[in-house]
């Protein structure tokens, strides 16, 4: 991939994720962090709200179907193990409940904020 292409995407990426952010944040919820980094892959938002903490995969495709067949089984097992190892290092997050979600975008449309999106396999 040209390092301009990449760059491009790298843009996109953060506007998505710009506008997940300010979305989820209408709606109640506090960004822990954006972009966090884990040896199993980057979450791309911790948000809470109330005792809920929330682990979000931010996709944005031409299409809100598209965006959600992004977030593939393999995936969804990587944000999994990061979540728990993003857990392990703040003691306050094993006395809150968890969840993953996902907001999808695609131009002109709204973000669609899927709640509990899936469930982690134990």
């Amino acid at each position: 991939m040209r390092t301009e292409d990449r760059r491009r995407r790298e843009r996109a990426g953060r506007n998505a994720e710009n506008a997940a952010a300010l979305w989820l944040q209408i709606k109640g919820y506090r960004v822990l962090e954006r972009r966090a980094r884990t040896p199993a892959c980057e979450i791309d938002l911790v948000v809470r709200k109330g005792r809920m903490l929330v682990f979000v995969e931010v996709k944005s495709r031409r299409t809100i179907d598209a965006a959600r067949e992004a977030v593939t089984p393999e995936l969804r097992r990587r944000l999994e193990q990061a979540a728990n190892i993003w857990a392990g290092r703040r003691r306050d997050a094993n006395e809150l409940l968890w969840r993953f979600d996902m907001v999808l975008l695609a131009p002109g449309r709204l973000p669609l904020h899927v709640r509990d999106a899936w469930r982690a396999e134990n």
